[in-house]
């Protein structure tokens, strides 16, 4: 009976030539007093290469939903570095100078576009924080703006009541004055005489015509005191309203632009080449072992049997 040769299975991905032992550790005491080995579990260069693809899947697509996105991409970066750190340091793949070079560039690349969107993002940020606090000194100057007004319109509404309440009970008392003189009696057996009463008649009148035109000049000065200092309000009102609703306008242009983001375009793109390299040295990995193999390796064990 001859002697059939066993065909040779492909070995796995970055596994040099030569066959590797079962790792194994010091089990626990049996109950017969000895000890049992039990072998560690290896993960196959399969699960390695799975597991860094899917770990890259994910951080490129993570979203940062809360501003200012910048203070994610150190914790982000340190993440994908760390996968790669993993995939790079497990025994069960051997990487090149290709994939490191690769990766070297990928990693540079992504720092330099991040540090450019937190550059960005922070100028963004302090345009936000200047804008705001100018906002507020506007709103400031408005308010003290309305007291002042408020105030002085107080004051002139307590000068006019000063200046006219006199006047007005001047005027009362004339009229009042008038009302009798012209109700009284005059005759040659009256205490008062027509003429006395068409004189006095007329001293009145001309007091309360008097009385009149100074309560109006009165009126008319505080008027136009009022409108001069309204239109001193409004001249000094009307740039500050302008300036918080111009400024109000930048800070939603700046908190609502799409021109900061998270930078979920370049961090997608720079895992999908790490993907890549990944892929390349996976596909160049295989490659190596198919041709350290040897034609021999794709015999059947029925042709081994023959060669034999």
């Amino acid at each position: 009976m001859g002697f059939q040769a066993r065909a040779r299975t492909p070995r796995d991905f970055g596994r040099r030539p030569g066959r590797s032992k079962p790792q194994t550790k010091p089990g626990k005491r049996g109950s017969g007093g000895g000890y049992r080995l039990e072998e560690q579990q290896v993960a196959s260069p399969t699960e390695v290469v799975d597991k860094a693809l899917n770990s890259l899947n994910r951080l490129g697509n993570q979203r940062f939903a809360v501003a200012p996105f910048h203070e994610h991409y150190d914790r982000w970066l340190f993440s994908v570095r760390t996968v790669l750190s993993e995939f790079e340091s497990n025994p069960a793949v051997t990487v090149d100078d290709r994939f490191k070079e690769e990766s070297s560039r990928v990693f540079s690349d992504i720092e330099l576009t991040l540090n450019d969107r937190r550059a960005r993002e922070t100028s963004n940020d302090e345009a936000v924080r200047k804008a705001n606090r100018g906002l507020l000194d506007a709103k400031s100057l408005l308010a003290q703006t309305e007291r002042e007004y408020a105030a002085k319109m107080r004051e002139i509404a307590s000068k006019r009541e000063h200046a006219i309440k006199p006047v007005a009970t001047n005027l009362s008392k004339f009229r009042d004055e008038l009302n009798r003189i012209v109700h009284m009696r005059a005759g040659f057996l009256r205490r008062v005489s027509k003429k006395a009463k068409e004189q006095k008649t007329t001293e009145t009148t001309q007091k309360l015509d008097s009385t009149k035109r100074e309560l109006e000049r009165i009126e008319h000065s505080f008027t136009s005191e009022h409108e001069k200092a309204q239109n001193e309000y409004k001249r000094r009102r009307h740039p500050i309203i302008e300036q918080i609703t111009n400024t109000q306008k930048e800070i939603d242009r700046l908190e609502g632009g799409t021109q900061i983001d998270d930078a979920l375009d370049a961090r997608h793109a720079a895992c999908q080449a790490l993907t890549s390299a990944v892929q390349s040295l996976l596909q160049r990995t295989q490659s190596t072992s198919q041709t350290l193999t040897g034609p021999d390796d794709s015999l059947s064990p029925r042709e081994s049997s023959a060669a034999s």
